[in-house]
């Protein structure tokens, strides 16, 4: 099955990816154009789509170091869950949880937004292996490290350099959307809700993994000292009007202390 991007330029104009591209057990190098002729690089097989920088706050702008990509999973992220939740809560029963309320199926596109290493993109890669995985970041650091885990773990996935407020993707693209952690930091959440209504099949899943306001004294200083890094929390029913307002009804819901585990469908 061919993937097509939209071409950053002209919104009509669609682009084949090569398949060779996910194949990240062999580095590709090369490069992609529409008809209309605007060209865009692939360079270790990550497609260059981000053809120009847009303001970040500094909660994402940090997403651009190399240490911050390299310590994200393997120092953060597996401890992350157990941290925001007060108990146990190792990365693979979020993995479980993923999976579960997403169901890869062979022959099926599924986007993962803001994917930073690709963890969400990887996980349903290794549950249905026959499934398509694109992930999408604007963050070259994560990419390049989403890349060597993606390689180590032998998943097949699209890696895409771009913006999800202007998502490179033509409507109702995927049958599955996935997001982890990545709508607290948003500065345009709305923006980018809107684009994975967009992207997402009428029949498709949306599974987000967020962050909610806290209702001790002592989260409520360390989320308000927070919030002057552009990070932001909602209550569940802050953040459930916003997935309304998107065009997304909630089908389940899962809180664990401040960590919300949300599976939304189309209206």
């Amino acid at each position: 099955m061919t993937i097509y991007v939209r071409s950053p330029l002209y919104d009509q104009e669609s682009i084949p990816l090569p398949h060779e591209t996910s194949l990240l057990s062999k580095p590709f190098n090369g490069s992609i154009c529409s008809g209309k002729g605007d060209e865009y690089s692939i360079k270790n097989n990550i497609v260059e789509l981000l053809t120009k920088e847009k303001s970040y706050t500094l909660a994402q702008s940090t997403n651009h170091w190399r240490m911050t990509a390299s310590m994200y999973e393997d120092l953060w992220r597996v401890r992350s869950l157990s941290l925001l939740t007060g108990e146990p809560f190792p990365i693979e029963k979020e993995k479980e949880l993923l999976v579960d309320w997403v169901r890869p199926q062979p022959g099926k596109t599924y986007l993962d937004v803001g994917c930073s290493t690709a963890l969400y993109a990887r996980s349903l890669f290794k549950a249905e292996p026959e499934s398509i995985q694109v992930a999408l970041d604007f963050s070259m650091a994560m990419l390049d490290e989403a890349r060597m885990k993606s390689e180590a773990d032998q998943a097949n996935i699209y890696l895409i350099r771009a913006d999800a407020r202007e998502m490179p993707f033509f409507g109702k693209t995927f049958d599955g959307v996935v997001m982890g952690g990545t709508l607290n930091e948003l500065s345009d959440e709305l923006k980018v809700l809107f684009e994975c209504r967009r992207v997402l099949k009428d029949d498709g899943v949306f599974f987000v993994m967020h962050l909610i306001q806290s209702e001790t004294w002592y989260g409520k200083v360390l989320q308000n000292s927070a919030e002057w890094s552009g990070i932001k929390f909602w209550t569940p029913e802050q953040s459930n009007e916003l997935f309304v307002r998107a065009g997304f009804n909630v089908a389940d819901q899962f809180t664990k202390g401040i960590v919300c585990f949300t599976k939304l469908v189309a209206m």
